[in-house]
């Protein structure tokens, strides 16, 4: 996996962030096991709680494209941060069941750094379907 060109694709997705509020734009790429890429930007609202951050878009684009969670490789999100960028906590939660626990997760900023972790390192003791049981 050539993790600079997963950040490039993040950052071309910078360009479909729709954030008049807050002018916070965040892009974010999900790769799957098959070399596909799909990309997700931070949708704002002026009603705050309904908007939508990059990470859940990409991922919900690659699920309303048929993409299983067992076909996620990768997921990258960048925005211009100081350090890496690091998702809210509902995002947190939402990866923690959508993507495979051993997906890569790369965390970018516009100055060129970058962190690599994992769903657990973002959620340790994550809420699943199984505390539904």
């Amino acid at each position: 996996m050539d993790i600079n060109y997963l950040i490039s694709k993040a950052k071309e997705a910078l360009n479909y962030s729709y954030s008049p509020y807050s002018k916070f734009r965040v892009g974010a790429a999900l790769l799957t096991k098959d070399g596909d890429i799909y990309l997700g930007a931070n949708i704002e609202n002026s009603s705050y709680g309904l908007s939508m951050c990059a990470e859940r878009n990409a991922t919900f684009n690659a699920y309303c494209h048929g993409v299983k969670k067992n076909d996620i490789k990768a997921l990258c999100i960048i925005g211009d941060t100081e350090k890496p960028i690091s998702p809210c906590g509902a995002c947190r939660q939402v990866l923690s069941e959508l993507l495979p626990k051993d997906t890569i997760i790369v965390l970018a900023n516009l100055k060129g750094n970058h962190k690599i972790t994992s769903i657990d390192d973002l959620l340790p003791y994550s809420f699943t379907k199984d505390d539904l049981k």
